[in-house]
């Protein structure tokens, strides 16, 4: 599949600002940050989503991650570092990448509140039950 991301990270799209990559991985500057050095991580090979990819990417990504947020630390200085990504319908980029952003107090980025109430919260043993079945069943 030769998506957006899979051009990025290859190196086939124009105008990127790449910061860091290697054989695995590409990490470039969001066209549209948050905040000064908010970055992407890229495998080069397609993954939609997290549990597609091999331990060997996901060890790079994580790698990758931990260098840049001590690089963001050393030349932005911000109060944190917000690390997320997001998978199946909320990945707009359709191809898998993790989100360095570097944070400061009062920057308005928040983890908002669900708009919609479902009582998760009301069903934490059941949840846990539920999970710990599906993880001894795999």
């Amino acid at each position: 599949m030769d998506c957006l991301g899979c051009r990025i990270a290859n190196g086939r799209e124009p105008n990127v600002n790449v910061v860091y990559e290697n054989e695995h991985i590409t990490c470039v500057l969001d066209i549209a940050p948050f905040n000064e050095g908010h970055t992407l991580i890229l495998p080069k090979k397609h993954v939609l989503d997290v549990e597609e990819m091999g331990l060997e990417v996901a060890h790079r990504i994580m790698e990758a991650s931990m260098k840049l947020s001590s690089i963001l630390k050393q030349v932005f200085h911000p109060d944190g570092i917000t690390i997320c990504q997001n998978g199946g319908v909320f990945n707009d980029l359709t191809h898998y990448h993790m989100h360095l952003i570097p944070r400061y107090k009062g920057d308005g980025f928040s983890w908002s509140e669900p708009l919609v109430l479902y009582g998760a919260e009301e069903r934490l043993g059941e949840t846990q039950r539920k999970m710990t079945v599906a993880l001894r069943e795999e």
